[in-house]
């Protein structure tokens, strides 16, 4: 009985050794630099820095800071790209905060309901159901695939409508690329001047969609005095390289969806 015993304890003993062997031969090296820039990203693996998550990112600035820019984290902004730069000993780029945007004012009581959808909550579901169960096919659906997506508790659903806290938003664009409708705009922060719709109906067809539809009517356009916002495909879009945020166009706009943040940084239910 006792031969049986000693033979598995002599085996256990030879395998650990082989095992531990192993591990030494076929170990792959670790660059401590990559250890250290990963533990000062955030973890989002949003994929906004350009690579398939943290752990990917981390490997390719340790391996080559001179080509992978140490800014490309949107959500870690200033203070990772400053601690990746000071591990790798280059020098820190500036970073341009980013935060999500809305490019639809259609809440309930501006919109009507065409076809009532019953099926699983989830706005890439409804939009296989006739697009959605509003007039406004270009619009957001309501259900909040954003809201649940966010790892940052930065968007809460208002009356059929997601709204951004940008005190909490980081511009990592998750929400974004979760929405079925592309109606989610990432963006500096310093963006005050925003067309709130995606509808390109014009006219008539327009106003039947949602009532703060652009209409295409181009009195924005004629109004602004930097040709910063033009009329494309029945919709106005705004060159933010080019706006001054004076908001001649707020004030040409006959259906509210140009909108004017001049708060600057002050938290806002709603964006």
């Amino acid at each position: 009985m006792a031969i049986p015993i000693i033979l598995l304890g002599v085996l256990g003993c030879v395998f650990a050794v082989i095992l531990a062997v192993a591990s030494k031969v076929m170990a792959v090296p670790v660059d401590e630099k990559q250890i250290e820039v990963r533990a000062v990203l955030p973890g989002a693996n949003c994929g906004a820095c350009g690579f398939a998550g943290c752990d990917d990112y981390a490997a390719a600035v340790a391996g080559d800071p001179e080509n992978v820019p140490t800014t490309a984290c949107i959500p870690g902004g200033a203070a990772a790209a400053n601690s990746i730069a000071e591990i790798l000993g280059v020098a820190a780029g500036s970073v341009v905060p980013q935060k999500a945007y809305l490019k639809c004012s259609g809440d309930c009581s501006r919109k009507t309901k065409t076809v009532e959808y019953s099926g699983y909550k989830s706005c890439e579901a409804a939009k296989q159901f006739y697009g959605g169960e509003w007039s406004c096919k270009e619009g957001c659906l309501g259900l909040g695939d954003c809201e649940a997506a966010c790892p940052y508790d930065a968007i809460q659903m208002f009356n059929g409508i997601p709204g951004f806290d940008h005190s909490r938003c980081v511009g990592c664009g998750i929400c974004a690329n979760v929405c079925p409708q592309k109606i989610i705009d990432i963006m500096p922060e310093s963006v005050k001047v925003m067309v709130k719709c995606s509808n390109h109906d014009i006219g008539k067809k327009a106003m039947q969609a949602c009532k703060v539809s652009c209409i295409g009517c181009k009195k924005c356009e004629k109004a602004c005095k930097f040709d910063a916002i033009h009329v494309e495909n029945g919709l106005a879009y705004i060159d933010q390289d080019k706006c001054k945020s004076c908001g001649l166009c707020v004030k040409a706009c006959p259906k509210d969806s140009i909108i004017i943040d001049r708060q600057k940084g002050k938290k806002k239910k709603a964006s």
